[in-house]
């Protein structure tokens, strides 16, 4: 009893047409692209289906729709739409003749289950198969980046050696050679920074964590005109302290001890509740002198005197604010946003 080739899915590549039955995937047909002469699309009827005929070369032994069929042609039926889409891919295909430039090709035989229908299935194996492949790609980025982190923790240790010896010298080389060198280290964020494991205690740890933050922030604070958010502040401690990060919790409480240690710097808390950084000797009114005098330049939005001042949105909308709160700035709120103006209305004594 000879096959009927009935409700089955249709496969076009580059060399071949294949036609694969919906039920029994045993039951095939392979077609090269290459045997057929001539390919014509019927457009659907009130009672039939949309066809394509392909005409086709006289039949070898090699390129036979089925091993036992001597026909000339074969036509299909698209009894669920998509024969136009088909039909374009179709011709392009044989317009091009992309089997003539298709390597290792084997014209032959029923194509395979892995070859010719994945489905669902075929498409999660791919997809778990790519992620493997990222997977791996990422453990030996991560060991490389351990590496990584053990030559820089030798280089460390190598550069505290070297500054040991630099106190030590005997004249070998001049204090301005000396000064320029421990610049260059620092540069490099390889110096030598508080760790928890350095101290007996919190406290102890704390203390000293905060001295090394206000050591390293006050020439920043200085050139930010003496105020920045701890935000700020996070990024350029754990930008100079290099491997040996600190967690935001242990440099907020650091900063919450240095008024008591009467050094350089001190935590400020507006009354929005932004936790900003200040020097020491800063005061409210040189805040508000200092923003007063950018608006009476020009009326100003956070936004803009952020790029002025080379701050934080943040931090420039309290600036304004704290002007505001002081009567050296008014506001003028529109569908535009928020506008500062200097106070007209107050009039200097």
């Amino acid at each position: 009893m000879s096959p009927v080739f009935d409700r089955g899915i249709l496969y076009l590549t580059p060399t071949n047409l294949i036609w694969i039955d919906e039920e029994d995937e045993s039951l095939a047909i392979r077609l090269h692209l290459s045997t057929i002469i001539l390919a014509e699309d019927q457009r659907a009827g009130s009672d039939q289906s949309s066809k394509i005929s392909l005409h086709l070369n006289p039949p070898s032994e090699n390129f036979s729709p089925v091993q036992v069929s001597e026909a000339n042609h074969v036509k299909l039926s698209f009894r669920e739409g998509g024969m136009t889409e088909f039909f374009r891919r179709l011709s392009d295909t044989l317009m091009r003749k992309r089997w003539e430039t298709v390597v290792g090709v084997k014209p032959v035989g029923p194509p395979s289950r892995r070859e010719m229908r994945t489905g669902i299935s075929g498409i999660e194996k791919t997809l778990q198969a790519q992620q493997a492949t990222v997977n791996i790609h990422i453990s030996k980025a991560f060991e490389d980046l351990s590496n990584l982190m053990t030559m820089a923790k030798d280089t460390v240790n190598l550069t505290k050696n070297l500054v040991s010896r630099l106190k030590n010298k005997q004249g070998e080389i001049t204090e301005d050679e000396t000064t320029q060198l421990k610049s260059y280290l620092l540069s490099l964020g390889v110096d030598d920074p508080v760790t928890r494991d350095a101290y007996g205690n919190d406290n102890s740890y704390y203390r000293g964590l905060a001295i090394e933050v206000s050591s390293v922030m006050s020439k920043p604070l200085k050139e930010k005109g003496g105020l920045m958010t701890l935000t700020d502040v996070y990024v350029y401690v754990n930008r100079a302290r290099g491997f040996e990060l600190v967690s935001p919790e242990d440099l907020l409480r650091a900063c919450r001890l240095m008024e008591s240690l009467r050094l350089p710097t001190k935590l400020k808390v507006f009354d929005s509740g932004v936790v900003t950084l200040e020097l020491s000797d800063l005061m409210d009114a040189d805040v508000v002198k200092r923003t007063k005098e950018a608006l009476d330049k020009s009326p100003l939005t956070p936004e803009m005197l952020s790029r002025e001042f080379g701050i934080s949105v943040v931090l420039a909308r309290e600036m304004l604010l704290l002007a505001e709160a002081r009567g050296a700035a008014c506001r003028d709120e529109s569908i535009e946003g928020l506008r500062f103006f200097p106070n007209k209305f107050v009039l200097s004594k």
